[in-house]
């Protein structure tokens, strides 16, 4: 099984975020590789000072990093934190496009910059390196546990 970590911007995106987050408890059993989710930015968000060290915890024993990137993700520090550690424990990354993932509140939104265009393993950048899909282009209902297996295989775990 697939240990995962979701990397993301919590306050303008969770309501997509649990969408993803939630597509595996309404499968059938066995319907596609299981995978675990590492992430619980709230508990994170109350412990002072704690959220480095939360991070690097959670980071500990995943295979891969998904990054779930909407309209202000870019720029977000933690995401950019997580994204250079996963890179760093040599974890698979892949980064998945939600912006047209419908906010029960507020619709789509517009889309973002992806946040792996902000990192280079020596002159290549990381959207190089590393698959990005569009989850509802894409499929990622029924495709997110192949992404997770393969960004999991293109770096050996």
């Amino acid at each position: 099984m697939r240990k995962v970590f979701f990397s993301f911007h919590y306050a303008r995106d969770v309501r997509r975020i649990q969408q993803v987050r939630n597509s595996w408890v309404v499968r059938e059993r066995g319907a596609a590789p299981p995978f675990y989710d590492a992430a619980d930015f709230e508990d994170a968000k109350r412990r002072a000072g704690g959220i480095q060290k939360w991070i690097d915890d959670q980071l500990a024993g995943c295979s891969v990093t998904a990054v779930l990137f909407g309209r202000e993700t870019y720029s977000r520090e933690w995401v950019k934190y997580e994204i250079k550690r996963s890179y760093e424990r040599k974890m698979g990354i892949l980064a998945i496009d939600i912006h047209n993932v419908k906010d029960p509140l507020s619709g789509v939104d517009l889309q973002g910059r992806n946040p792996l265009e902000y990192w280079k393993a020596g002159e290549k950048p990381f959207t190089a390196l590393y698959r990005t899909y569009d989850w509802v282009r894409d499929d990622g209902y029924n495709n997110i546990g192949a992404w997770i297996e393969r960004a999991a295989r293109d770096v050996g775990r």
